[in-house]
C-alpha cells in the first residue's frame, strides 16, 4: 500500500471512530458568535487582567477553523485554528469538556475543521487563547497538508490545487485580497466620476473590439455558432450611441492564444468609454484613476516591482517612435526624422536584427570594458541595462524581429518598438501616436493620416492600458474592417471581422468618444509584485493531469 493510501485508510478510521462517539461526519452548520479575525480584532488590545475581569458572558465565543497545529500534552492541549486569514490558539483540558469532546480532541489531526465554544484568556505566554469547553465536529482532512517546514512550494501544484495553496501558504491569500480591493477601488472611482457599470455578451456571433483570435463554440436549439467574446467594446460603443454617455464594464475575456507570464486565455479586463472626450482625456483619467486606487489599496502611490519602486504620481509620454529612438541598444540608432517615412521601419528591422545577431563575444567585451558600475552600456548602447535586473537585461539577447512578408509598414514599426523599448519602460509611460494598420477602431490623427490617436500605458515592462480616440465615421470604419477582412483571407486570423450592425449603429451618430481597457490581472500583478499572471488569477488555465498523476 502506498503512502498516500495507507495515510487516507488512518484517517478514514479516525472519522468511523468519531462517528461511532455520536458525531455527524459531515454536519449541516454551526453558530459563530465570533469570525477568527474578529476575535483578534475585539480582544489582542486586551491584557491577561482584563480579560480575566471581563464576565464569563463577555469573553465567551463560539468560533471556527481548519486545525493548523495540534500538541497534546497529557491531560490537557493546544491547538491552532485558521480561518479567515487569521490564526488563534485554543486550550483543551480534560476536566473542562465532556469525555466525548476529550475523545473527540484526541482523534483530531492537522487539516480538520472544528467549532469551539469556550472563553477567552491569555497563556502564561502572553498568546490570546480561547479556552475550551464544547468541541463540535466540522469536517475530517482525508488527505494530507503539505508538510509543515517547507510549505507548498511546487508551482504546478500551487496553481492546479489553488485551494491547497490558499489554505497553507498566507501570503497568497493576501495577493488575492489585495487584487479584490483594487477591483473594488476601481469601481468606487468610476462611480464617483458619473460612469455606469454595465453587463454585455460574452456569447457574440462575431468577435470584435480587438485583434485577437477567438474561441468557438455552438448553440444547439438555434444550430448557431457564436464565439466567447475577446473585448466588449463594440458592444459598450453602442451604448454610448444609445445615450449612455459614460460606461463600463469590468469583464472577463477569452483568446485563443499563446500562454506566458504576461497572457492567460482567460482574463479579466476593464473597459469604459465617456462621450465627448478623446485619448488625452483618458490619460488624465487614468493618471487620477491609477494614483487614487493605488493610494486606497497600498496607502501609498508607490509599489515595488520585480526591484523597481514604481511611482502611480508620475507618468511620462513619448510617442512610439520616440521610444525606439531613446531606446535603440545599439550606437547608431534612428532619428525622428529617418523614422518618418512609412517604410523606414522595414530597414530599421533590418539594422536591429543585425545588432540581434552579433556575436556573443562583443557583448561580452563590451560588458567587461564597462565602467564597473551597477549600470553599463552594453554593445554600445544606451545605459538603460542594469546589471542583473531581471525586466532590463532582455536587451542583451533580443530575438531577431521575424516579419511575415508582405507586412504593412505600421506593423513593422510595432514590431520594433516592441522589441526595442517595451522592456525598458518600467516607469508608468503612455506610448502615444500608433500606426494606422494596428488600430481599426481609432481616430486618425489631424495631419497624419498613417497615424491614429491612441496610447498604451505601460508599467513594469507590461502594457497595462490601451485607449483610443474612437473612430465615429461608420463610412472610414466599413473601409478600416475591409482592410481587416482581407488581412484575414490572407490568413490572418487575428485581423477583425467586419461588423454590420456595429456599423449600423454609427450611421446613427455616436458622438466623440473616449474609450480604454486596463488588464486587471497585470494591475493584480504590479501591486502584489506577482512576475507571473498566475499568481493573481485563482484558477489560471493548465494542461490535464496525466492519468496516475
Amino acid at each position: 500500500m502506498s503512502d498516500a493510501n495507507e495515510f487516507s485508510t488512518q484517517r478514514q478510521k479516525k472519522l468511523m471512530a468519531i462517528t461511532e462517539l455520536g458525531f455527524e461526519p459531515y454536519p449541516r452548520r454551526f453558530d459563530l458568535s465570533h469570525t477568527l479575525p474578529e476575535v483578534l480584532a475585539a480582544f489582542s488590545a486586551r491584557t491577561a487582567e482584563e480579560l480575566a475581569a471581563e464576565s464569563a458572558e463577555r469573553r465567551a465565543v463560539r468560533v471556527a477553523g481548519r486545525m493548523m497545529t495540534i500538541r497534546p500534552h497529557g491531560k490537557a492541549g493546544f491547538a491552532h485554528l485558521a480561518g479567515g486569514g487569521a490564526r488563534l490558539q485554543v486550550y483543551v483540558r480534560q476536566d473542562s469538556v465532556s469525555a466525548r469532546d476529550w475523545e473527540l480532541y484526541k482523534l483530531l489531526d492537522i487539516g480538520d475543521l472544528v467549532g469551539v465554544a469556550g472563553y477567552l484568556f491569555r497563556t502564561k505566554t502572553g498568546e490570546l487563547t480561547v479556552h475550551a469547553e464544547r468541541l463540535e465536529f466540522l469536517a475530517k482532512a482525508l488527505l494530507p497538508l503539505p508538510e509543515k517546514w517547507h510549505g507548498l512550494a511546487d508551482v504546478e501544484i500551487r496553481y492546479r490545487q489553488r485551494y491547497l495553496d490558499l489554505m497553507v501558504n498566507a501570503e497568497v491569500r493576501k495577493v488575492f485580497e489585495t487584487r479584490s480591493r483594487a477591483v473594488g477601488a476601481i469601481r468606487n472611482f468610476l462611480d464617483a466620476e458619473g460612469f455606469l457599470e454595465v453587463e454585455t455578451p460574452m456569447m457574440q456571433t462575431l468577435p470584435g473590439g480587438a485583434m485577437a483570435r477567438p474561441f468557438k463554440t455552438h448553440h444547439n436549439t438555434l444550430d448557431l455558432d457564436l464565439y466567447l467574446r475577446i473585448a466588449p467594446e463594440l458592444y459598450l460603443k453602442r451604448l454610448i450611441v444609445g445615450g449612455l454617455e459614460r460606461v463600463y464594464e469590468i469583464n472577463r475575456n477569452f483568446r485563443n492564444e499563446g500562454i506566458s507570464t504576461q497572457h492567460n486565455p482567460e482574463f479579466t479586463m476593464l473597459e469604459f468609454y465617456q462621450a465627448y472626450a478623446d485619448y488625452r482625456d483618458m490619460m488624465a483619467l487614468t493618471e487620477r484613476m491609477l494614483g487614487q486606487v493605488a493610494q486606497e489599496v497600498l496607502g501609498k502611490t508607490e509599489c515595488e516591482f520585480a526591484g523597481h519602486t514604481i511611482s502611480l504620481a508620475r507618468f511620462e509620454r513619448l510617442t512610439m517612435k520616440e521610444a525606439i529612438v531613446k531606446f535603440w541598444p545599439a550606437e547608431r540608432g534612428p532619428k525622428l526624422e529617418e523614422l518618418a517615412e512609412p517604410k523606414a521601419a522595414f530597414r530599421w528591422v533590418e539594422s536591429f536584427n543585425l545588432w540581434a545577431r552579433r556575436p556573443r563575444a562583443l557583448e561580452e567585451t563590451a560588458l567587461r570594458q564597462g565602467s564597473g558600475s551597477s549600470t553599463q552600456r552594453v554593445a554600445g548602447g544606451t545605459d538603460a541595462v542594469s546589471a542583473g535586473d531581471p525586466l532590463m537585461d532582455r536587451s542583451t539577447s533580443t530575438e531577431p524581429i521575424a516579419l511575415p512578408a508582405g507586412i504593412a509598414p505600421g506593423m513593422a514599426l510595432q514590431a520594433l518598438f516592441e522589441a526595442v523599448a517595451e522592456h525598458h519602460l518600467i516607469q508608468p509611460t503612455f506610448v502615444l501616436d500608433y500606426p494606422l494598420e494596428v488600430s481599426p477602431l481609432s481616430k486618425q490623427k489631424p495631419g497624419d493620416p498613417n497615424f491614429v490617436e491612441r496610447f498604451e500605458l505601460y508599467i513594469g515592462g507590461m502594457e497595462i492600458a490601451n485607449a483610443f480616440s474612437e473612430l465615429n465615421d461608420p463610412a472610414e470604419q466599413r473601409d478600416r474592417f475591409k482592410y481587416q477582412q482581407m488581412l484575414r483571407e490572407k490568413g490572418d486570423l487575428a485581423a477583425h471581422a467586419v461588423d454590420e450592425d456595429y456599423i449600423r449603429a454609427l450611421s446613427y451618430g455616436m458622438p466623440p468618444t473616449g474609450g480604454e481597457g486596463i488588464g486587471i490581472d497585470r494591475l493584480a500583478m504590479l501591486f502584489t509584485n506577482s512576475r507571473s499572471i498566475r499568481e493573481v488569477i485563482l484558477f489560471p488555465l493548465l494542461r490535464p493531469e496525466k492519468h496516475g498523476e
